[in-house]
């Protein structure tokens, strides 16, 4: 889509909002409480997510960090309010995926690889808001009566068109047909409930006082960095300019563009949190880099370093950079790596990982005499390493 077009887009998506004022479109309705299941229908749906929620609860992957759950949750209701806040359940999982999601008993879950990717609290609270307004919207109950209902109404169709084929009158074509609009309805129906979803988030976040154009901000990230991993495998870029008809969310394209449009024109605050954000996730920052690492995207990982590093390059920072060249390990990344090392410790000389890779990397290179010093001095720092004894081997045989 040219720009010219996805700004029409844009205009179009807004003018579909109405004409309130900006105070009057985006403001919250008073919170009623959590809702709570109707019928035996909506109970099962409660007893389904309570199990998932028990299987979460006591899952390995599970981080129980007391501070960093307490700082996501202050981020939440921050953005969404404390009333609001109260009822949700958070769970941060270490998974190195750009993902959260909430449930219909008030289960937030939260990916470890979706707050490495975020550079602030404005970002984040952009997701968790959104994750929140399908919850408060009561997405995931409309989406199970609807599926519900179309189901019910394929089965009679089916039916009907088995009768009409037996009885010679052609119909099977036309349940085809039907078919393939029904579920076109549904995947459309979900794409209107993201865009809910993102004006209602919005919301929040202009409440809240954070800066509105973070939310835009994200969502040109995640293209950034699937084109980025694409392109390292070569494979051909995305197109992002239309949205396929069985999708059942909008492209993050045309999210960024209407996300855009509305930060433009509607005031908000100035708060980023970009501070409070990285001390909160510094005790962890290594340990999700490494496990971006670990997935063996080069160019993504590359890319999502090179985003969080573009303010400020912290050493943990330029270690994983360095780190991610010396575990491809062409001949061309090695050097680049001993330089990323050398970086990382001008800014902290106390880094085990950062001697272990230069040593290990000049080892690579055929330099035995210059990586034992680093090797030795990663001993010293880590004497009871996992590795320690292999180490050993290699420092006594130089």
């Amino acid at each position: 889509m040219r720009p010219i077009a996805r700004l029409l887009a844009a205009v179009a998506a807004l003018a579909s909002l109405g004409a309130a004022k900006p105070e009057q479109e985006f403001g919250l309705p008073t919170y009623t409480g959590a809702y709570q299941p109707q019928n035996i229908d909506e109970r099962g749906m409660w007893m389904v997510d309570d199990e998932s929620e028990r299987l979460t609860r006591d899952s390995r992957v599970l981080i129980r960090d007391e501070a960093l759950n307490s700082y996501v949750r202050s981020v939440l209701c921050r953005a969404v309010g404390e009333d609001r806040c109260n009822g949700v359940r958070i769970y941060i999982l270490r998974v190195p995926a750009f993902n959260a999601s909430m449930s219909p008993n008030g289960t937030m879950r939260i990916y470890s690889g979706l707050l490495l990717r975020m550079r602030n609290e404005a970002e984040l609270a952009s997701v968790l808001g959104h994750e929140f307004a399908h919850f408060e919207l009561r997405h995931s109950l409309e989406d199970f009566r609807r599926s519900r209902s179309s189901s019910d109404l394929l089965a009679w169709t089916a039916v009907l068109g088995s009768l009409a084929v037996t009885y010679g009158s052609g119909a099977g074509q036309s349940y085809g047909d039907f078919r393939i609009s029904v579920y076109g309805a549904l995947a459309r129906f979900n794409r209107d409930q993201e865009r809910a979803a993102d004006i209602r988030g919005f919301g929040y976040m202009t409440a809240a006082q954070y800066r509105p154009s973070a939310a835009a901000e994200v969502w040109r990230s995640a293209m950034n960095e699937t084109d980025a991993t694409l392109n390292g495998r070569a494979l051909r870029s995305k197109r992002y300019d239309g949205t396929p008809f069985f999708a059942s969310h909008p492209t993050n394209l045309e999210r960024a563009d209407y996300l855009s449009a509305l930060a433009n024109r509607v005031p908000g605050g100035e708060y980023e949190g970009r501070d409070a954000y990285r001390t909160a996730l510094a005790p962890w920052l290594d340990q999700f880099l490494e496990d971006q690492i670990k997935l063996n995207d080069f160019a993504g990982t590359e890319y999502l370093i090179t985003r969080l590093g573009a303010e400020e390059w912290t050493a943990p920072l330029l270690l994983a950079r360095a780190e991610l060249y010396r575990l491809r390990a062409n001949p061309r990344d090695l050097p680049s790596a001993l330089e990323f090392y050398r970086q990382a410790l001008a800014l902290n000389a106390d880094l085990p990982t950062a001697y272990r890779g230069m040593g290990l990397s000049l080892m690579r290179m055929d330099r035995q005499s210059e990586a034992a010093p680093s090797l030795s001095r990663y001993l010293e720092l880590k004497p009871d390493a996992l590795d320690a004894e292999m180490i050993r081997s290699l420092v006594a045989s130089q």
